[in-house]
């Protein structure tokens, strides 16, 4: 009997993670045009969301973006967001169907500069073999 209620418990986790995963796609589509096409803020640079990981529970957001700019508009973008964080959600919140909307923490992505950095350094290298 212990060991039926140990699988239950997994499976329970499994399936909860399958719909944080699918959830975060549809969000991650929502929140993009959202912030395109709704969110008027000047501040707001070109944004890329990378990814949207949440909680098993659905409690908490975390939305990886990147932003074409300078570290004064990524600055900003953010203070932006921030701002515009009640009005992204009741967005979201209109068009997706929760019955607790996430609680939303942006954070800078960094793997593409990461990744651009590396190409840059593969690139000299094979003009210094040459």
């Amino acid at each position: 009997m212990q060991i039926t209620i140990e699988l239950k418990d997994k499976e329970v986790t499994r399936m909860s993670s399958m719909r944080a995963e699918r959830v975060g796609e549809q969000m991650k589509k929502e929140l993009m045009d959202i912030i395109n096409n709704k969110v008027k803020d000047p501040r707001v640079g070109f944004i890329t969301i990378t990814d949207v990981v949440l909680t098993n529970d659905l409690s908490q957001a975390k939305v990886f973006l990147t932003v074409l700019g300078n570290d004064k508009e990524v600055e900003n973008t953010f203070k932006a967001l921030d701002k515009a964080k009640g009005f992204i959600k009741s967005e979201l919140g209109s068009r997706m169907r929760l019955r607790i909307m996430p609680e939303l923490m942006y954070e800078y992505d960094q793997s593409i500069e990461y990744g651009n950095k590396i190409e840059r350094m593969i690139q000299d290298l094979h003009k210094q073999d040459r």
